[in-house]
């Protein structure tokens, strides 16, 4: 072998090798891209958080939800559950231009029927007492995440909770900001329509007479975030305790306010009553013509963002 060939040799040769070396580095890059690209997306498949229950692992992206009498948030964030809650056959009245073909769940979530409809996430009220099965029975089945009170108490810090899970923060903080300026909307136009004039309202059910205090329901946004005028009967009853009492009709025909909306099918026992009562015919509201009849309680009688967002523009519509 002469000098130029052994030169071209040894040329060739450590290009080969080079290029042996090259392939191997990019194959150890390409397997380590890979196995970052599966640990990300092994991180990105599920996530932890804080529960009434302490810590709970949860996926990130559920598909079916079941989130029984917190479909009102669900919906607030673009998402449709697996079931909806019911009793017997009354289920959420307002939620069902969204949920009308959506199958119901029992309140008490049967074992049975949540192990049937598969949810891959399940969420609970803080009060399992209310419920067929206990935590371990529901975990079993899904990871299960438990509201604390303050969650189930107030319905904007569960919306926030619910975006954190379902990785929506971004789309829970714009529907609370939207929310905001609803309601400022809301109470510049009352301010011209309604003024200082007081509102009451009452449920009317099985003939009995459930007068909302200052914080119970929608009353709470109307009183407080509306700033709309309290009657001194309202005043009177104080908070609103977890057990919703009835008030007779002789102490509400002492109401004194403005206008009273009353919530009740017109067939009502309780509402005939009202209507033959003298005592209560005599009162100013009902001589100044300032009662008003929804018969769908539903968004009046729930606390969340869809609910809230409906009754505010029932309530102005009616003093328009």
């Amino acid at each position: 072998m002469n000098k130029f060939m052994r030169k071209n040799y040894l040329f060739m040769l450590i290009l080969t090798t080079l290029l042996l070396l090259a392939a191997c580095g990019n194959s150890n890059d390409n397997e380590s891209d890979d196995s970052n690209t599966s640990d990300n997306t092994e991180e990105a498949s599920e996530i932890t958080v804080d529960s009434d229950m302490g810590e709970v692992t949860v996926p990130a992206n559920p598909e079916k939800i079941l989130a029984s009498y917190n479909e009102d948030t669900l919906i607030a964030l673009g998402e449709k559950p697996v079931a909806k809650w019911a009793i017997g056959e009354s289920v959420q009245d307002y939620l069902e231009e969204d949920l009308a073909d959506v199958e119901t769940i029992e309140w008490t979530l049967p074992l049975e029927q949540v192990l049937s409809i598969e949810p891959d996430l399940i969420i609970l009220d803080h009060t399992l007492d209310n419920y067929e099965g206990s935590y371990e029975d529901y975990s079993a089945i899904a990871p299960t995440y438990v509201l604390s009170e303050e969650e189930v108490s107030d319905w904007k810090v569960r919306l926030q909770k619910f975006g954190e899970i379902l990785g929506k923060e971004d789309e829970a903080e714009q529907a609370l900001a939207d929310y905001d300026e609803k309601v400022a909307a809301a109470k510049e136009e009352l301010n011209e329509t309604l003024g200082d004039e007081s509102v009451a309202m009452m449920w009317v059910v099985g003939g009995k007479y459930f007068l909302f205090e200052e914080n119970r329901h929608s009353a709470n946004m109307i009183y407080n975030e509306l700033g709309v005028e309290v009657p001194e009967l309202v005043k009177e009853l104080g908070q609103g305790e977890e057990a919703w009492n009835p008030i007779s009709l002789e102490k509400l025909s002492e109401i004194d306010a403005d206008h009273l909306i009353i919530l009740g099918y017109e067939d009502d026992e309780g509402i005939e009553a009202l209507k033959n009562s003298n005592v209560w015919n005599n009162t100013d509201v009902v001589k100044n013509d300032q009662v008003y009849y929804i018969e769908d309680e539903s968004n009046w009688t729930n606390s969340g963002l869809v609910a809230s967002e409906q009754t505010i523009d029932m309530f102005v519509d009616l003093f328009k």
